[in-house]
C-alpha cells in the first residue's frame, strides 16, 4: 500500500514500548483525558517481565511482597482497561515524523501510521531482537522457513517443525504447535530445561508417548535451497552427525536489547540510553518523552518503581504540552469522584 493511501489513525499520545511502564503510562494519561496508541515488537504485553522472567518473583513493587512478571502485567492492564488502550503488537517504530503543527507522524515497520501530539519511548533497554544462532546460512532462510516468533499459527500447519531451545517460548510453542504440524522435533542442547516445570512435564509425556521427539544437541547446519529448508545437521550430545527432517524451524534462542530506529531520531543519547530532564522526563525534541529503562538522569535507578514515579510526572507535562491553555487541576483518586468515574468505580 503506498503512503498516499495508507490511513493514519489519531490519537493523543504513542507509547513506544508496552512493557510495565509504558503500561502505567496509560494510566496516568488517561486520568488527564489522553488516549493513547502502544507500539510493541512483542506479541503481546509485558516487555521485559513478561518475555524473559514470566513465572520470576518479583519483591520491589510497593503493596506486592511478591508478583510475577506476569502477574504484574496482567493487574497493570487491568487497571488500564478503562482507558481503552490500542495496541500495535509485532511492530517496530520505522519513523517519526514532526509536523507543521508540532505533531507528529509515527510509522510502523508494516507502513501503519499514527498521528499523536505526543510520543512517549518506554522501550526499556530499547527494541528487543531475536538472537541468531551461530549457524552458516541462516540467514538465507529467515522468514521464509526460519523464524523466530510465532505471528500466525498457520503458518505451521502440517509442517515438520524443528524447535530449538530449552526455555519458556520453546515449551510453549512445542506444545502449542504439536496438533497442528505434521511432526515436531524439539532440539535442546542439554537433558536440562529453564521452562516452568509443568510446561517440561506435558513435553516429557509427549516424547513418551511417541507423540513428539526430543533430540539433545546443537545445529550446525541447514539443508535446503531458495529460502526452503528439507533438514538441518545436528551434532548429538554423543558427537554424532545426525540430519534431522523439518520445513520449518523455530529457534528460541532468548532476546538481546537495541535501540534500533530510536538512534536515528535526533534525540540525545548517553551511551544508547536517552537524556532527558527529572521535572517532565522531556527530551531534546519537544513533544518527545523518555520513561523507564531507556533514559537517563543524574541519581537514575534503573527500578520499575522508579519508572512509574516518572511516568507520573511526564503525563502531567505532556498534558500542559497538548492543552497549554488548560488549567489541571490536581487530584487524588481516593477522593476524586470525577477521577472514579473515568475509573469505573
Amino acid at each position: 500500500m503506498s503512503d498516499k493511501t495508507t490511513p493514519i489513525a489519531e490519537t493523543d499520545v504513542v507509547i513506544v514500548g508496552a512493557g510495565p511502564v509504558g503500561l502505567f503510562a496509560v494510566f496516568e494519561l488517561g486520568l488527564l483525558d489522553l488516549k493513547c496508541h502502544l507500539i510493541d515488537i512483542l506479541d503481546r504485553p509485558g516487555g521485559q517481565c513478561a518475555e524473559l522472567y514470566p513465572e520470576k518473583p518479583i519483591y520491589d513493587i510497593p503493596a506486592w511482597p511478591e508478583i510475577s512478571g506476569q502477574g504484574l502485567t496482567d493487574r497493570l492492564m487491568e487497571q488500564i482497561a478503562p482507558f481503552d488502550p490500542v495496541f500495535h503488537f509485532n511492530r517496530m517504530v520505522a519513523g517519526v515524523e514532526k509536523q507543521n503543527d508540532g505533531s507528529f507522524i509515527v510509522t510502523t515497520d508494516e507502513n501503519e501510521k499514527i498521528q499523536a501530539k505526543v510520543v512517549v519511548i518506554a522501550a526499556g533497554g530499547g527494541s528487543f531482537q531475536p538472537k541468531r544462532p551461530p549457524v552458516p546460512g541462516i540467514e538465507e532462510y529467515e522468514d521464509t522457513s526460519v523464524f523466530y516468533s510465532v505471528r500466525r499459527t498457520e503458518e505451521f500447519k502440517g509442517h515438520d517443525l524443528l524447535i530449538v531451545g530449552g526455555g519458556d517460548s520453546a515449551l510453549d510453542w512445542t506444545l502449542n504447535l504439536l496438533p497442528l504440524a505434521n511432526s515436531v522435533t524439539l532440539l535442546h542442547r542439554r537433558d536440562s530445561f529453564r521452562a516452568a516445570p509443568d510446561s517440561v512435564n506435558k513435553m516429557k509425556a509427549l516424547v513418551e508417548k511417541g507423540e513428539l521427539s526430543l533430540q539433545l544437541g546443537q545445529v550446525t547446519g541447514l539443508n535446503g535451497s531458495g529460502g526452503q529448508v528439507e533438514s538441518a545437521t545436528i551434532k548429538t550430545s554423543e558427537g554424532e552427525m545426525v540430519d534431522v527432517k523439518c520445513t520449518r524451524i523455530l529457534p528460541f534462542f532468548g532476546l538481546t536489547m537495541k535501540l534500533g530506529p530510536i538512534a536515528d531520531w535526533g534525540l540525545n543519547l548517553n551511551e544508547n540510553l536517552i537524556s532527558v530532564d527529572t521535572e517532565k522526563f522531556a527530551t531534546n525534541e519537544p513533544g518527545i518523552y523518555a520513561i523507564g529503562d531507556i533514559n537517563t538522569y543524574p541519581g537514575k535507578l534503573k527500578l520499575i518503581l522508579s519508572g512509574f514515579h516518572e511516568a507520573a510526572l511526564m503525563a502531567h507535562a505532556a498534558k500542559k504540552h497538548i492543552d497549554p491553555d488548560e488549567r489541571i487541576v490536581f487530584q487524588y483518586t481516593t477522593s476524586s469522584t470525577k477521577l472514579q468515574k473515568k475509573l469505573g468505580v
